[in-house]
């Protein structure tokens, strides 16, 4: 799953989202995004976010991004994985979800 936020915010909600084990792992990586809003082009330095959970725990991951994201619209997006390697994929399944 993949979320951009305010660099002031990524941290927080990183630890967050861990802290709930809604993703086993999240990675922030400084970008720069040029979007349209309000019709006016904007750029803004941000955060994404790059969140390793799974398909089941989308839902409650998307519920509790909406509830602590500080964006009006925050971006949250899934995409599809076509393979995980078996250690790593155990390894997430063990710490994503309840104890």
């Amino acid at each position: 799953m993949l979320v951009s936020a305010p660099a002031a915010a990524a941290d927080a909600l990183a630890s967050g989202i861990v802290e709930q084990r809604l993703a086993a792992c999240v990675q922030t990586t400084a970008v720069t995004s040029c979007y349209r809003w309000n019709e006016t082009v904007e750029h803004a330095e941000e955060s994404l976010l790059i969140m390793k959970t799974t398909a089941d725990a989308f839902p409650a991951l998307e519920h509790w991004v909406g509830q602590h994201h500080p964006y009006e619209v925050p971006e949250i997006v899934a995409l599809p994985v076509s393979h995980v390697h078996g250690a790593y994929g155990d390894w997430l399944l063990q710490n994503v979800g309840p104890v």
